[in-house]
């Protein structure tokens, strides 16, 4: 039987190619398995322990997440959830002056500060929650961290008025922090009181810790007035009132 050349590459060609399709599909690797990312939350580390004016480490399970000086803060660092050991170092020498273990939970965030207990030179490690819920509209949100060793205790956050000043945060004790309160976006000239009447004693100004003028707090915005410092013949040192954004 003769069968044409055409005829032969036609049948060579029906043979061969799905010998081809199964080749090259059994030679696809398989598709890489995605990657399990442990479930974390967030912490801002924070340098306010002015009786330790030297650079600090913050570690949390022994792995470094921020170096700092004193009055900075870092970002907020991803942290696995669970039961973390936090641990503040001094930079230079790696000696261990501040531990604090606590538990993280998924998609919360928090901030440690290394701040000074007492008049010594201990420096402990607070750990507070920090509600990044958004505010309501045309709202803002604020709160008091009390670190200052030398400033009265308890204190309150007031806006100081025309004539006298209002309380909108009262009764935050010394080592502490206040739950973050909801303001109307705006100008504000506040200030750190103590007593009754209240008397000034730190003005939050526009929030660098000079003092002076006032701050535009901004809708959708979540703030910390940070109290910290020790008197001392450092200008740097003094008691300052300062804000730190959280958003």
């Amino acid at each position: 039987m003769n069968l044409s050349m055409n005829t032969i590459r036609r049948h060579w060609l029906a043979a061969v190619l799905p010998l081809g399709l199964a080749l090259v599909s059994c030679g696809d690797d398989e598709p890489e398995p995605t990657p399990v990312v442990p479930d974390q939350g967030r912490v801002m580390m924070v340098h306010a322990a002015a009786n330790a004016n030297v650079g600090l480490k913050f570690l949390v399970d022994d792995a470094e997440k921020a170096q700092l000086t004193y009055g900075q803060n870092s970002a907020y660092q991803n942290v696995q959830t669970g039961s973390r050991v936090f641990k503040v170092n001094v930079a230079a020498s790696g000696s261990n002056t501040a531990t604090v273990t606590s538990t993280i939970e998924k998609d919360k965030s928090y901030s440690l500060y290394a701040y000074a207990p007492g008049t010594g030179s201990i420096v402990n490690g607070l750990l507070v929650n920090d509600d990044l819920t958004a505010p309501a509209a045309n709202m803002a949100k604020i709160r008091v961290v009390h670190l200052a060793q030398s400033a009265p205790s308890p204190v309150k956050l007031t806006q100081v008025n025309a004539v006298g000043s209002t309380d909108l945060i009262t009764n935050i004790a010394f080592g502490t922090a206040s739950s973050y309160l909801s303001i109307n976006a705006g100008t504000y000239n506040l200030a750190i009181a103590a007593g009754n009447p209240s008397i000034t004693v730190l003005t939050v100004g526009d929030g660098t810790g000079s003092g002076t003028g006032s701050k535009n707090y901004v809708a959708g915005k979540i703030y910390t007035v940070l109290v910290r410092g020790i008197s001392n013949v450092d200008v740097n040192l003094q008691p300052k009132a300062v804000i730190i954004e959280n958003n």
